[in-house]
């Protein structure tokens, strides 16, 4: 499986880019829309229907997101050894949709049962539709960085709608009708890919015919075992959802299981091929740090726009919980009409900041995004209730940063990667999301604001809570920012020819 094979005869008149991209970024908006959508609505639904207290609510968080972005390395590892890129993503849209659905359906046990399938699901679909956009691209092809970009755009125009959209149907409406909406949009992003994964031609198809189709066990053959294997993974991840006390042990162990794989395969390869993966293990690591920070939008400010905010428009109040989630991917829509080309325009005039410096200048984001959330809540400490200014620009910087990293890495793990372990390395820049989705609800955590305090119903005795832990996030990412460009010439070095 050839995944540098350019697509000069496939470029969209134009654009500059691949056609099979807008493939790829339809099908991936409409999986984004219900993933978002669905995800907008779990910490709100944990605390306000089935009567969570915050820090149990954030550990089941936690436990779900790690184990979504967990999911992806066993998918990956699939993919590169037995059925490929499209059958992957073929499969992952099944459980997803039937997770989404399952979710839809008023009962206990449905809650944490959806959670599972679609954990499955994402571990199929999420690394290896990203690693076909890799494959549409030469090695050294300078669009791949602006093409990830525009799919990333994808993404988060699914996540704004979704966002927006299933947390207003959930929180206006039904809970359970909200989780059907992303289920629906589940099933159309299916469909796209579907009917369109003709035009990817050879991309992406199983690296060996013959050994999966070679029956195993009877009639039993790989593909088959891969499907049933993963199905039977969903009982034991509801296991986990009841004792979510367990994650602490598994996500140490797999963490350091990933990171000796990953190093003794490397310390195998040639000083050139070595020093590249090592140069995309070491960016992958801080990015554990800036999803752990980042991804308090999902949770503590959650619950921070729902119990201590006000979003007024010209005049009309906004429901919170939807601009909370609307703005992270709005923001991503917006700034990424600009980023997208300027990566480009810079690289011509050979100005273009290196992947590891753009890494640094994510940090530096994060830190004045914090800082605004900061002023925020400081300067309505009197009353307890923010506008939506805080929320606006301090997820306008927090977006900034999120670009120069999150496509940035997705490119930066297919152009380091040996091509026989591509798929395995997006698993594991997804599985350290992973990592960082955990950590940020044990940040989150630190933002509980205590029962007797929430009793009292008023938002002056709850917003320090969560101002003192905002602040000092601000700091820290700043530092780890400032750190992080001094490593820059040591990372370049390792890259050798790749930008």
């Amino acid at each position: 499986m050839d995944l540098t094979e350019p697509s000069e005869a496939t470029t969209l008149s134009g654009t500059g880019q691949p056609k099979q991209l807008y493939l790829l970024f339809f099908a991936e908006m409409w999986e984004r829309f219900s993933f978002y959508g669905m995800k907008a609505l779990l910490i709100a639904y944990m605390v306000s229907q089935l009567h969570y207290d915050d820090p149990k609510a954030y550990a089941i968080l936690g436990s779900y997101a790690a184990l979504v972005y967990t999911m992806p390395m066993f998918g990956g590892f699939m993919a590169d050894r037995f059925i490929g890129f499209q059958r992957s993503v073929m499969f992952g849209g099944i459980l997803m949709t039937l997770g989404h659905f399952i979710l839809a359906v008023p009962y206990d046990w449905s809650f944490f049962y959806g959670m599972a399938f679609i954990i499955c699901g994402n571990g199929f679909f999420k690394p290896n539709i990203s690693s076909l956009v890799g494959t549409l691209y030469s090695e050294n092809d300078p669009r791949r960085d602006s093409g990830f970009s525009i799919f990333y755009m994808g993404i988060n125009i699914g996540a704004a709608i979704g966002g927006a959209l299933c947390a207003y149907v959930g929180t206006k409406i039904n809970w359970h009708y909200g989780f059907g909406l992303a289920g629906i949009f589940m099933a159309i992003g299916f469909i796209v890919f579907v009917f369109g994964k003709k035009s990817l031609g050879n991309r992406g198809l199983p690296p060996s015919m013959e050994v999966l189709k070679k029956p195993v066990f009877a009639f039993l053959k790989p593909e088959h075992l891969i499907y049933g294997g993963t199905l039977l993974i969903v009982p034991l991840v509801v296991t986990l959802f009841n004792q979510y006390y367990l994650m602490d042990y598994i996500m140490f162990g797999l963490g350091v299981i990933s990171l000796v794989y990953v190093l003794s395969v490397g310390l195998k390869m040639e000083k050139e091929v070595k020093l590249k993966l090592f140069a995309a293990l070491t960016m992958i690591i801080f990015s554990i740090v800036f999803w752990a920070v980042y991804e308090q939008n999902a949770g503590s400010m959650n619950l921070l726009a729902e119990r201590n905010s006000k979003m007024m428009l010209f005049g009309i109040e906004l429901p919170a919980l939807s601009v909370n989630n609307f703005l992270p991917p709005g923001w991503v829509i917006v700034l990424t009409l600009i980023v997208a080309p300027l990566w480009p325009w810079l690289n011509k005039r050979g100005k273009e900041p290196s992947t590891p410096l753009k890494f640094a200048l994510s940090f530096i984001f994060l830190g004045i995004a914090f800082f605004v959330f900061y002023l925020g809540c400081r300067a309505n400490l009197d009353t307890g209730i923010i506008p939506l200014w805080p929320f606006l620009w301090g997820y306008c910087f927090l977006i900034l940063g999120e670009l120069c990293l999150s496509p940035i890495g997705l490119s930066m793990v297919t152009k380091l990667s040996p091509p026989k372990m591509v798929a395995l390395m997006m698993g594991i820049w997804f599985f350290a999301s992973a990592i960082g989705e955990f950590m940020a609800a044990k940040i989150g955590s630190l933002m509980s604001v205590p029962e007797d305090i929430l009793a009292k119903n008023d938002p002056v005795l709850s917003l320090p809570y969560y101002a003192d832990v905002i602040i000092k996030i601000g700091i820290a990412s700043t530092v780890i920012g400032v750190l992080l460009i001094f490593t820059v010439p040591f990372l370049k070095r390792w890259m050798g020819n790749v930008k």
